[in-house]
Formats: C-alpha cells, structure tokens, sequence
C-alpha cells in the first residue's frame, strides 16, 4: 500500500486508528509547490491484530466508523508538502520576516508553519505532535491539510500571463452544519468561519521587449483577504419540520466577553475589522440584527467598525450590481480598495511593498448567499486597482471589459461558493446565477428554489450525522469522554411516520385501483384521509422528537433554554412544552448511553470494549 500523507490517529471505542490519503490528484501548482486533493482513504486499526470483524460487531464503533469515513470522502482535503495552505501570503512573510528569512521558514516543519484555526486535522497529529517534541525525526510526517476550496487557474489580459487564484479556509473550531452550529461559543469562536484569499502572481514586465517565460514564477505577488463568519453571539435556529425554525437569541452573561475574544483575535490577526452585517432589518430575522448591533454599541472597540446593508431591500427585484454601492460606502468609511498584500520579490532580497491593514468581515444569517455576492463584489474592485498597479490593465481600465477572463472570475468564485455552501447547509449556494453571469435569471431562481427545499430535507432529516461527523473528527467529542446519545421516544411517536405513509398508499390505492362501490370507496378514502391527518397533525405538532439531532454533543441548551432573550416560539413541542425540569432530567439521559454492572471489558487483540444497553432498562 502506497501512503501520501497521514492525516494522523483517532481513538474511537475499541481501537486507535490510523488515517492515511492512499490517494491524490495534483491540482495546482503555488509559487513552485504542487497542491493535492486527497481522494481516498485507509482507516487502520493499530493494534496488530485487531480484526475487521469483530471491530464492526460492537454497533457503537461501527457507527463510529460510519461517521469518520463519511467526513473523509464528502470534505474536500487539500495538502502540499512545501507550501503553507492554512496561512494567507501576508502571514507565511511574516513569519519568516521574524525568523530571519525564506530560508529559515522553509526549514520549518509544516505543521509548526500552519495556521491553528485552519489546520482541520489537528486533533488527529496530536500524538505525532507530542511524540515529535522528543524525536524530530517525526515532524515531517506531521502533513496539516485543509478544508476548504482552492483554485488555481492560468490568465492572460493585455498579453500579460499571470496565475489566478482563490483559496477558502475553514475553521476547525465550532465547525458544523447550519442549523446545529450558530452564533459563538464562550471562546469566542463562531460558526461557519471562513477565511477567503484571492491571489494573483506574475513577473515583472520586460523592459527590453524580450520574449516572456513560458512559465509564470510569481516574482510579483498580490493577496486579497476577506472573512465571513456568524453573528458572535448566543443564538440558535430550532428545527421542528417547518421551513422557519424557531429562532432563539440568549442574553447569556457571558456575550460581550466572548465577543471580546473573538474581535481581539480578528483585529490581532487583520487589523481592522470593517463589519457588513446583511442580515434583514425586518421580519423574522431582526431580532438577530438588532443583537449584533447592542453588541457592538458596547464593544466600543475603536478597531471595529460597523455597517448595516439591508441586501434584500437594497437589491430588490434581483438587482445585485448595486451591492457596488455598499463598495462605494465602505470606501468612504476607511475601508479604501488599494489595502491589499504586495510583495515584489524580483530582487535577490524580497521588498514588501505593501501590508493589508483590514479586513471584511461579511454576514448574513447563514453567511453563504448574500455573503457570496458581497465578497465576489469587493474581490473584483480590489482586483482591478491590483492589476492596475502592477500595469496589467489601465486605471479605469476592468476586467469585465476582457470576456475570457471575467468569465473565469465569475465562475472560479461561484465554485468557491458552492463549496462552502455544500460545508454547512448541505447543498449548493444560492444566487449563483447571478455570480457566474452578472444577471439574475429565472432559471436561476428556480434553481435556487430546488436548493432551498433540499437545504430543508437535508437540515431536518440528515444534517445530524454531518454534524457528529464534524465533531468527531476535529475532536469536539472524544470516545474516551463522551457517549452516544439513545433513542428513547415511545413505539407511537417512532411509528406514526410509517402510519402516515401507510395511509397515504391506502388513498392512493383506493383511487387508481379498481373498485367494485363507490360509495363505499368513499367512505374507505374520506377513513384513511383522516388518518393520514391525524398523523401528520401529531408529527408537526412533536415536531422536534422526528428531527435527525445529532447523536455525539446534543444541541441541550438551545433545545431547553429558558433564559432571557428573544423566542419567537416554541413551535413542535408538544411532548416537552411545560416539563422543563422533566426535560432536563430526560434530556441528561439522552446525553449518555448506559452500561452493564460493572462495564464489562473486551479483552480481544488488547483492545478495551463495552456492552451497551438502552436507558430504559437500567
């Protein structure tokens, strides 16, 4: 077996397990180092023998296993041996700047070169991690991959050749889906962070007139950085079967200090933060947007600067090009389009020519759609002074007016949107339509409408698993500290999902099939109509008890939160409404699976083991 990379090791119920990329595909080349995508996988136990067999009889690892493989092949892992993926161009400058040089930076292992937040397999290196501390030769096998989207494509405007490039990094903290992951955590992280950098390189133009290199080098370089990440305070979505969930904002003690944490680690890392909160300013959504506004009214941090743009209102009637005008606003609030990295490093000694000193930080509710056509916006006005600067195109000059490569713009940036978008909701982004073309159309609208009722089916009935999937493997939940959550709903709310589909064959069957009375027929029908009714009624009305929760950390307190703040409801809840303290009680029993007298251990191969039972029987 041929081994690209490890992605390092997982303890789950019975055994260790190592991870390796069995398989790879070049996709792209930076500054002289390739970029891979791992495409397969090997999950092996490390005990020598430890049989597959046995290992998949004990449901607990099998489910366990099910979840790690299918992380592994829905992410997408990119890896490079010699280039930096999880760090922007500014920040791998200056850390060799503070090392001493290119050279000293290079000598670094990778792993020690990364960035934390974007190292997604972090949790899994920590044993190599340690272990490397005592023998170095163990460093370079420490391979950081990050998840996330790249793309790397050849260009040309005004017979110029240089290399474009879009890069997303995800956040291994507080990772998850869109409904199971909102708001931030008591370390200030939020969910759904990402950090986009758009790039460009080429080589100084010839004086002489001479013939150009078949190979651009990347001599001049220029990086563009944005964020995106949730509203940073306590709030959640609850899903209960219906379109809207119930939205819930807590005023926990402990915001503004988490808030603080998140701003002084943004501003520590990018300087100024310029906020575009897109969330609605009316309507079901308003609630969160007034939040966010409190929150920074107390922050008064002089570094953050906020600005509300009402997206739906402001580009209503699928008018997005007059998002240039919130580009025009921030402008003129110190958020000027020429604060980008440069670096000219066609000298023996690299001359930095330029620091980015901000950021955006984009969000709407879900910081993909709206979030989308806001970044591609700012990117493409940011791009235009960098070529402009660099003498690919003329001031006043854009690159909408060169066919060839807006289009690559266009769609290299839809891409990066189906990409994060596919991360937390399941399905791709929206707008994108109008991303890849410029226009709004109604096919893209209907499209659109696909996506939203696929992002409704994969939120309520399968998003539990992606979001267990996420947990375990950037170590949010541990086999050795948590246990699985059992399923402890009587036999009549498990089976009126299959009385409903059960009435529903019986109507259909009545009415295409022959019959011999129609007026019987009738009454048959109008019986299994209103079992059908009945049944429907009872799920919505218990709507939370058919949802797909995941299964490792429970989302408790926003299922049972009774603190202050905004509810806009306690919709589908008819068998908890009323019975907090019951609920808890039942709730910490959902949190755990319960084990025979004495925890009886497996002895098998030296592997530890458990029988589990359900609650009910203890």
């Amino acid at each position: 077996m041929e081994a690209h990379a490890i992605l390092g090791i997982i303890s789950l119920q019975t055994s260790d397990f190592l991870i390796v990329v069995t398989s790879r595909k070049k996709v792209g080349s930076i500054l002289g180092s390739d970029i891979f995508l791992a495409t397969d996988f090997r999950v092996l136990p490390i005990s020598a023998d430890a049989k597959r067999a046995l290992l998949m009889r004990n449901p607990v690892e099998k489910t366990l296993l099910d979840l790690l493989k299918t992380h592994l092949y829905s992410a997408p892992f990119y890896f490079s041996y010699t280039y930096d993926l999880t760090s922007s161009m500014q920040r791998q400058t200056r850390l060799a700047e503070q090392l001493g040089g290119p050279e000293q930076l290079n000598g670094l292992p990778m792993w020690k070169r990364a960035d934390d937040r974007f190292f997604w397999n972090r949790h899994l290196q920590e044993r190599l991690i340690s272990l490397s501390e005592t023998d170095a030769r163990v460093a370079s096998f420490i391979q950081p991959c990050l998840f996330g989207f790249l793309e790397v494509k050849s260009a040309t405007i005004n017979a110029r050749d240089f290399i474009f490039g879009l890069i997303a990094r995800r956040s291994r903290f507080r990772a998850g889906t869109r409904y199971f992951s909102r708001g931030i955590d008591e370390d200030g992280h939020v969910s759904n962070f990402n950090e986009t950098e758009q790039f460009a390189l080429l080589d100084p133009q010839a004086l002489d007139g001479s013939i150009r290199p078949a190979k651009v080098q990347g001599k001049l370089r220029l990086s563009y950085v944005q964020t995106r990440g949730s509203v940073p305070v306590f709030w959640a979505e609850v899903n209960n079967l219906r379109y809207k969930p119930d939205l819930l904002v807590m005023e926990k003690d402990g915001t503004l200090e988490a808030a603080k944490l998140h701003f002084s680690e943004q501003t520590s890392l990018y300087g100024d933060v310029y906020i575009a909160n897109l969330v609605n300013q009316s309507g079901y959504e308003k609630p969160v947007k007034e939040a966010y506004e409190r929150l920074v009214k107390k922050l008064a941090n002089s570094q953050v600067h906020y600005t509300y743009y009402d997206f739906h209102h402001e580009c209503n009637g699928m008018k997005f090009e007059r998002v240039m005008e919130l580009v025009q606003r921030m402008n003129e609030q110190g958020l000027e389009s020429d604060d980008y990295f440069y670096q000219d490093a066609s000298s023996s000694i690299p001359n930095t020519n330029r620091q980015q000193k901000a950021v955006l930080r984009t969000n709407c509710m879900d910081c993909l759609d709206r979030t989308n056509v806001v970044q591609s916006t700012f990117a493409r006005a940011v791009l235009n002074e960098q070529l402009a600067e660099v003498g690919i195109v003329q001031k006043g000059e854009g690159i909408e007016q060169h066919a060839e490569f807006w289009h690559l713009f266009r769609n290299v940036w839809a891409d990066h949107a189906d990409v994060i978008s596919k991360a937390y909701s399941g399905t791709g982004a929206l707008k994108t339509d109008f991303t890849r073309t410029g226009k709004r159309s109604k096919e893209g609208a209907l499209q659109d409408g696909l996506n939203s009722l696929m992002r409704y089916i994969k939120n309520n009935f399968f998003d539990g698993s992606r979001q267990d999937a996420y947990d375990l493997f950037t170590g949010a939940w541990k086999a050795d500290l948590g246990q699985l959550v059992v399923d402890e709903r009587t036999v009549v709310v498990r089976s009126m999902p299959w009385v409903a589909f059960f009435a529903a064959v019986m109507i259909l069957s009545a009415t295409f099939l022959p019959r011999d009375s129609a007026t019987s027929m009738t009454y048959f029908v109008a019986a299994w109509i209103v079992i059908a009714m009945a049944a429907v009624q009872f799920m919505v009305s218990r709507g939370i008890d058919y949802v797909d929760w995941p299964k490792l950390n429970r989302p408790v307190e926003a299922l049972f939160y009774e603190g202050p703040g905004y509810y806009s409801g306690r919709k589908g809840r008819a068998s908890v409404v009323g019975h907090a303290g019951r609920n808890m009680k039942r709730t910490e029993r959902m949190m755990s699976v319960t084990k025979t007298e004495g925890e009886k251990s497996s002895r098998r191969g030296g592997r530890r083991g458990a029988y589990y039972q359900d609650d009910k029987q203890e």
